[in-house]
């Protein structure tokens, strides 16, 4: 089994495919034409292990994904892919990265002064989940700027793009938070920036601070206390196009 591992990625929702459309919307995100043969490829597969049929199944890549904002489907023979470039990227501002019309910037090169963000937090008015249209909350990417314009969430953006930037692998967000209560939540979500100012979720994470040591145990904050906060994993593969933003988005509620 462990050398018959395979990995697909599509972007569709759950059990969504088989569409013939050459227009594939995820949530309100066009990505283009993403068709795909799913129902040979289960075929093939139960055939070769359950009937003993000879086919090519085995020698499929043994990762295949779709990249969003390419809008192509690719394929690897590993994962994370070889030879993957991870960079830093971090986070900055003025004092003041609340909400989209603040000063919160990202960027590749370490502040040469930091400001601390602060915002406040109410458990009765919490930040609703990106995926916020249709009956059962929604699926896949949905415009976010409504939910940039509260002040609980702060808001980091890159400069305007000179060239693609493709992420497509695993992400890791390192936080720095202090907090006056004994415990709360931090959300990290990645956001595609649009010329026109749409930004579509990518991907969001969650991470309670009492388990930021493992889950293991419950470790509570102490006030004026700064503590360090691994929120994730999240992982995509998207081309952010030129013309385009990279977005951070942190708040304390995902409701």
């Amino acid at each position: 089994a462990n050398d018959n591992n395979f990995m697909l990625i599509s972007p569709v929702t759950h059990c969504g495919i088989g569409g013939e459309s050459e227009k594939t919307l995820v949530g309100e995100r066009d990505v283009g034409d993403a068709r795909y043969d799913y129902i040979t490829l289960f075929t093939d597969w139960f055939d070769y292990w359950l009937k003993g049929t000879k086919n090519t199944i085995l020698e499929k890549p043994k990762v295949q994904l779709f990249t969003m904002g390419d809008n192509a489907w690719r394929a690897y023979d590993e994962w994370p892919i070889n030879n993957t470039d991870f960079v830093r990227y971090y986070l900055n501002s003025k004092g003041d990265a609340n909400s989209s019309a603040g000063t919160g910037k990202l960027q590749k090169t370490p502040p040469a002064k930091t400001s601390s963000d602060t915002f406040v937090y109410d458990p009765g008015h919490p930040v609703r989940s990106p995926y916020y249209s249709g009956a059962f909350g929604g699926f896949g990417a949905h415009d976010q700027a409504e939910l940039e314009l509260r002040h609980d969430v702060l808001v980091y953006s890159s400069a305007i793009l000179k060239d693609d930037v493709n992420v497509t692998g695993p992400i890791e967000v390192q936080l720095y938070v202090s907090s006056d209560a004994k415990d709360t939540d931090f959300t990290v979500k990645l956001v595609d920036v649009y010329p026109d100012g749409t930004a579509y979720n990518l991907h969001d994470s969650i991470q309670r601070a009492r388990y930021r040591e493992g889950y293991d145990k419950s470790v509570l904050m102490e006030k004026d206390q700064i503590y360090k906060i691994t929120v994730g994993p999240l992982v995509t593969s998207n081309v952010f196009k030129k013309g385009h933003r990279i977005r951070v988005e942190i708040a304390s509620s995902r409701f």
